[in-house]
């Protein structure tokens, strides 16, 4: 992590301590969060973040402490005072108030913390394991990207301990959701399937790139079901995330899946042209 991190409107130390446990949500997971891409000085896709972070704060009751552009200004002071144009940016809202353990002298509904690092360098070819039940679909709350992320923690680390980068969760019909920390496709022929929200997947800022803005000739991206065994057979598969662009999988359980190396590339430079096209465009000022 860097240096300094944000609290509120304030830059900190990061060894400056400014939390209680008298805040509900920090002792409940009671909140919401998104990791951004920060590149040239510019958070990637931004109002898309904003907008999820918002929905997911209203269905679970979390107040939100600012405006959009207050808070897009304040992680830019963030990224300024670190000095790190490039970084992956974990943006967190708390909710304060609520239960029999809400602590005293608790001045707002909810506070605004975030903190930044520097980018991975990802690898390709990932090796992913398999966890059966891990996503309710039906759940109301399917879907919300919400501070209670233990679960999905442990699933890595075990997975880690085995070998593997990533973890497949499955949902209660045994259809593939997503990752930990990712959205999954697969190449059948000319289409491109991700699973549906249907499956109890967090809408992916990057899926919904590919879904509704990056276009790649002679392929069609479209959500539709997914078991393991259609991973297994297909002509491709690949992962994305803010912070992953495009990474193929390379084998699932430890058993080698088909790759195809040119339509990873051509997905990988369609987001890295849209990366750099976006950029451009919202470059801010002051760093001309």
């Amino acid at each position: 992590m860097h240096r300094y991190y944000l609290h509120h409107d304030q830059i900190l130390p990061h060894t400056e301590k400014g939390l209680s446990a008298g805040q509900v949500g920090l002792m409940n997971g009671w909140g919401v969060f998104s990791t951004l891409r920060a590149q040239e000085g510019v958070l990637f896709e931004y109002a898309r973040h904003w907008a999820r972070m918002t929905r997911d704060a209203a269905a679970i009751g979390v107040p939100m402490p600012c405006s959009e552009g207050e808070m897009e200004d304040r992680l830019h002071r963030l990224l300024d005072a670190n000095e790190s144009p490039d970084a992956t940016v974990r943006v967190v809202v708390v909710r304060n108030r609520g239960g029999m353990w809400e602590g005293s002298g608790i001045e707002c509904d909810s506070d605004l913390i975030a903190f930044s690092a520097p980018l991975k360098d990802w690898k390709d070819g990932i090796a992913v394991g398999v966890q059966p039940h891990a996503r309710y679909a039906a759940c109301e709350f399917a879907g919300a990207k919400v501070l209670s992320w233990a679960m999905n923690l442990r699933w890595l680390e075990r997975a880690q301990e085995k070998g593997y980068d990533e973890v497949l969760l499955l949902n209660e019909h045994d259809g593939v959701s997503e990752c930990t920390s990712a959205n999954v496709f697969a190449k059948f022929g000319q289409e491109v399937l991700t699973p549906p929200l249907s499956a109890g997947c967090l809408p992916g800022v990057t899926r919904q790139l590919l879904l509704d803005t990056i276009r790649v000739d002679g392929y069609q991206v479209r959500e539709a079901p997914l078991t393991v065994a259609d991973l297994r057979r297909a002509d491709a598969c690949f992962i994305t995330s803010s912070t992953r662009d495009v990474r193929a999988i390379a084998s699932i359980e430890g058993e080698p899946i088909k790759e195809d190396a040119a339509f990873i590339a051509a997905f990988q430079h369609a987001f890295t042209d849209n990366l750099q096209a976006y950029v451009e465009k919202h470059r801010r000022s002051v760093h001309k």
